[in-house]
C-alpha cells in the first residue's frame, strides 16, 4: 500500500504544472503545488485538485465492460481483448481493412504510453482510416511549420521571459494554461511582461480573460485573422521596417511574397477585418519597432476558412521583424526527449491521399475528423463499420455530433479504451478501461516540444492500480499482437509476434523513455565515454531538472529538403491569392446572421471533466454571451432561454449579456452535452449544458487539411417561445 509525499506533474492541460500529493494506505489524502518545481513555481489550477475526485468517481470504470440487451456486463481482460480483436479482423478481411477505423482523443497526447505504443497498432491495422482531435484542434499549425521548416512538430512558442511586445491572436492562455505553448502559471508570467515594462495586446472577437490584462484590446471579426495579419505584414514591406538576422541567411521566396501580401493594405481590408487602418498601421510599427516582440496564435485562428494561412503568416510576421529564433521572440524548445528528432530518424510519414466519401484532404497520416460522420453512413467500399476509439468523445468533439451519435449506432462492432461511459462510448460494444494518470509514471513528451523554458520531469505513480488492471501501453500492446497474429499467415511472421510477446517487456516505457533520453540533446548517445542525461537522473530529481532557457536553435531544427526556409510555398501564395478576394472566400457574407465563437473554462478540459464536482459546482457557465446591442435589437432579456439555431441543429441556452462580445458576436462555451441517453456520468448529467458542436457543420473545413472550422458559426438566435 502506497503512503508517503509525492511529485507528480498534472496531466490534465499543457501546462504540466507540478504537484506534491500525500498519500496513505495507498488513497489521495491531498494534492497542492509544488513550490519547488523548476518550471510551474508553485502555480496550480482547479483542474489538479481535481484528480482526486477522478480517481474515486463512481462512474469510473475498474474492469472491462460488454454492452448487452439488458445493460452493461463485468467481463475479464483476456475475454474482452479477444473479442475485440477478433470483430475488428472480421471487419477488416470481410469490408476491407478501411472499413476499420481509429480514433484519438486529445488525453492520449498526455499518456506516453499511448504515444509510444500506437504506432504497433496502426501498422496491425492496416487502416487509412485513422482519425484524432488533431484535426478539430492545432492540425493548421503543424502544416505551417511543415511548409516552413519540413517537421510537422518543429513549432515556435513565444519566449514570454524576454520579450518586450507580445501580440496575441485567437488565445485566451489565462483560462488555457496555454495551448501549443506549455507555460504554466501564464497570469504571472504576464503580469511580469507588463511589470518589466512590456505590452500586450489581444486581438479577439471577445473581451477575455487575457484580454482583460492587456494594455490594449483589440476586437476582430471571426475569421479575419488572416486579414489584419497580411495586412501588417504589407506595411512592414512596404515601409522597410524588416530587421535581418541569422535566420534571413536561410530564407528564399521574399520578393515573391512581397508580390503576393501587395493587395492587403490596411484601407482594403480594415471593413472586413473591424479595426481601422491607421490603428492596423500603428500596431504592425509598434511590432516592428519593439526591441524584442513576438505574435502568438491558437485555435482561433485555427478553427476558421484560413488556418494554414494564419498559423504561417504569424510566423512570418515574426521572421520578417528579425524575432524568429532570437530572445524575446518565436524560439524553439530544444527538449531532453526531441520527438520531432525522433520522428526524422524513424521516417515522418508524406502520404497523402482524399477521402472517400468527399474527397477531403488528408494530414500527418490522418483524415479529418469532420468527415467521420459521413465515412459512418454513407455506404460504398471502404464504409467505415468498425471503430476503436481511444480516449476520446467526438460526439461532443466532433462538428454536427447528431450526425456522429448516428454513425456511431450503425457501427457493426465498436471498441473504446476508456474509463468513463460518455456520449460516445455510450455507444460501444466493449470498453477497456486503462489505469488512471495517478496510477501510471509519465512524461510529457509532447509538451516539452512547445514549452517557453526547457525542462525535463519524470513522473512516478503515487498510486498502486488494482491487481487485475491495465495500463495504456499495455492494452494497445496486447491489441496489436492480438491484431497482427490473426491477419499473419505466414510461419515466420507468426514466429515474429510470439517472440514479441514474449519479449515486450523489455520495451517497457520506461526503457523506451531512457532510450530516447539518451539520443536526445542532453544524452550520452549511448557512447559509454560520455556523460549524459538519463532516466536515472529524472527519477533521482524528483521535482524536474532546469535546462535553461530557449536559446537559438534554426541550424538545429530545420529539416527542409534544401534547408531553406520558403516564403513563397505553392500553397500559402494560393490561399493569399484566395484570401484577396474576401467576399469570394466566405469572409463577407452579407447574412444578417450572428457569428458564434467558442470559449473555455479555467476549471474544465474540452469534453472531459465535467464529472468532477469541483469542476462543475458554482454557477450555470453553458450560457451564450451576448453583446447589449444585438440583445435591444432581438428584444432579448438577460438570464432567459434563447433559441440557438444553425444550418445544421439548434440548442437552448440560458443568455448572458456582457459588452465583452464583439457586436454581432455570441459566445457558448465548447465540452457539454451531456444529456444524451445512456451516458454514464452522474455528475455531469446535473449539469448537462448543450453542446456547441450541435451547431457547428462538418461539411465546413479548411482547404489545405481539413480542419473543422468551428469558429465563426452563422446562427441565429431568438427568445424561447418565438422558435
Amino acid at each position: 500500500m502506497r503512503a508517503g509525499r509525492y511529485h507528480k506533474t498534472c496531466n490534465l492541460c499543457e501546462a504540466t504544472c507540478g504537484l506534491l500529493i500525500d498519500v496513505a494506505d495507498n488513497r489521495v489524502e491531498r494534492i497542492r503545488a509544488d513550490e519547488n518545481d523548476p518550471f510551474s513555481r508553485g502555480h496550480i489550477c482547479p483542474k489538479a485538485i481535481g484528480l482526486q475526485q477522478i480517481q474515486e468517481d463512481p462512474d469510473r470504470l475498474r474492469d472491462p465492460v460488454r454492452r448487452t440487451a439488458s445493460g452493461w456486463e463485468r467481463i475479464s481482460w483476456n475475454e474482452a481483448l479477444e473479442e475485440v480483436a477478433e470483430n475488428l479482423v472480421n471487419i477488416s478481411q470481410r469490408c476491407g481493412e478501411n472499413a476499420v477505423a481509429t480514433y484519438l482523443g486529445n488525453p492520449g497526447a498526455h499518456n506516453f504510453g499511448t504515444i509510444f505504443y500506437l504506432s504497433p497498432l496502426y501498422r496491425a491495422l492496416r487502416s487509412r482510416n485513422r482519425y484524432s482531435a488533431s484535426s478539430l484542434d492545432q492540425n493548421p499549425a503543424h502544416a505551417s511549420s511543415l511548409f516552413l521548416f519540413g517537421s510537422t512538430l518543429t513549432i515556435p512558442v513565444p519566449d514570454l521571459e524576454r520579450t518586450d511586445f507580445l501580440l496575441m491572436l485567437g488565445a485566451n492562455p489565462v483560462v488555457s494554461n496555454g495551448s501549443l505553448m506549455t507555460a504554466p502559471g501564464v497570469r504571472r508570467r504576464l503580469e511580469e511582461l507588463r511589470a518589466r515594462g512590456g505590452r500586450l495586446v489581444v486581438v479577439d472577437p471577445r473581451r477575455s480573460e487575457t484580454a482583460k490584462l492587456a494594455d490594449e484590446h483589440l476586437f476582430i471579426r471571426p475569421g479575419a485573422d488572416a486579414l489584419l495579419l497580411a495586412s501588417m505584414i504589407q506595411v512592414i514591406l512596404a515601409e522597410d521596417r524588416t530587421r535581418k538576422n541569422h535566420v534571413w541567411d536561410r530564407v528564399s521566396g521574399l520578393e515573391e511574397l512581397a508580390g503576393a501580401i501587395t493587395p492587403f493594405a490596411p484601407e482594403s481590408v480594415e471593413a472586413w477585418v473591424g479595426i481601422g487602418a491607421d490603428r492596423i498601421r500603428a500596431l504592425a510599427r509598434a511590432f516592428a519597432d519593439a526591441p524584442a516582440a513576438v505574435c502568438y496564435g491558437r485555435v482561433g485562428i485555427c478553427l476558421n476558412p484560413f488556418g494554414t494561412l494564419n498559423s504561417w503568416l504569424v510566423v512570418a510576421l515574426n521572421l520578417l521583424t528579425g524575432n524568429l529564433d532570437r530572445a524575446g521572440g518565436a524560439m524553439f524548445a530544444t527538449p531532453a526527449i526531441d520527438l520531432a528528432d525522433l520522428s526524422r530518424r524513424l521516417g515522418e510519414s508524406s502520404e497523402s491521399w482524399q477521402t472517400r466519401v468527399r474527397g477531403a484532404p488528408s494530414f500527418n497520416g490522418e483524415q479529418p475528423t469532420a468527415c467521420l460522420a459521413e465515412e459512418m453512413l454513407t455506404p460504398g467500399d471502404d464504409q467505415i463499420r468498425g471503430l476503436l476509439s481511444i480516449a476520446g468523445n467526438p460526439v461532443l468533439s466532433a462538428p454536427n455530433g447528431p450526425a456522429v451519435d448516428r454513425g456511431l449506432a450503425g457501427l457493426e462492432f465498436f471498441a473504446a479504451v476508456d474509463f468513463y461511459i460518455n456520449e460516445t462510448t455510450r455507444h460501444a460494444n466493449i470498453i477497456l478501461p486503462p489505469t488512471s494518470s495517478l496510477e501510471h509514471d509519465n512524461y510529457e513528451v509532447i509538451f516539452h516540444l512547445f514549452a517557453v523554458r526547457n525542462t525535463a520531469k519524470y513522473s512516478r505513480a503515487v498510486l498502486d492500480p488494482p491487481a487485475d488492471s491495465r495500463h495504456e501501453w499495455e492494452i494497445l500492446t496486447e491489441l496489436a499482437l492480438r491484431i497482427a497474429e490473426r491477419k499473419q499467415t505466414r510461419s515466420a511472421a507468426r514466429l515474429g509476434l510470439q517472440i514479441l510477446r514474449r519479449c515486450k517487456g523489455f520495451f517497457s516505457p520506461h526503457r523506451l523513455i531512457d532510450w530516447a533520453l539518451r539520443l536526445g540533446p542532453y544524452g550520452d548517445g549511448f557512447r559509454p565515454w560520455r556523460r549524459g542525461l538519463r532516466l536515472e537522473d529524472l527519477v533521482a530529481q524528483r521535482k524536474g531538472i532546469d535546462l535553461g532557457p530557449l536559446e537559438p536553435s534554426i541550424d538545429r531544427i530545420l529539416r527542409t529538403a534544401d534547408r531553406r526556409i520558403d516564403l513563397a510555398h505553392p500553397d500559402i501564395l494560393s490561399e493569399l491569392a484566395r484570401l484577396s478576394q474576401p467576399d469570394r472566400a466566405g469572409l463577407g457574407s452579407d447574412s444578417k446572421a450572428l457569428l458564434l465563437i467558442g470559449r473555455r473554462d479555467s476549471r474544465t478540459n474540452n469534453s472531459w471533466l465535467h464529472n468532477v464536482p469541483l469542476a462543475v459546482k458554482g454557477g450555470e457557465r453553458c450560457s451564450l454571451i451576448m453583446h447589449p446591442v444585438d440583445a435591444e435589437r432581438l428584444g432579448l432579456k438577460p438570464t432567459e432561454p434563447v433559441s440557438i439555431r444553425s444550418s445544421v441543429g439548434k440548442v437552448v441556452a440560458r443568455l448572458e449579456i456582457s459588452e465583452e462580445m464583439m457586436p454581432g458576436v455570441v459566445s457558448l462555451p465548447h465540452g457539454w452535452g451531456h444529456s444524451r441517453e445512456g451516458a454514464r456520468l452522474g455528475v455531469a448529467k446535473q449539469h448537462a449544458g448543450v453542446s456547441y458542436n450541435d451547431l457547428s457543420d462538418e461539411q465546413q473545413i479548411e482547404r489545405l487539411v481539413g480542419n473543422a472550422i468551428l469558429n465563426g458559426v452563422p446562427v441565429e438566435v431568438e427568445a424561447l417561445d418565438q422558435s
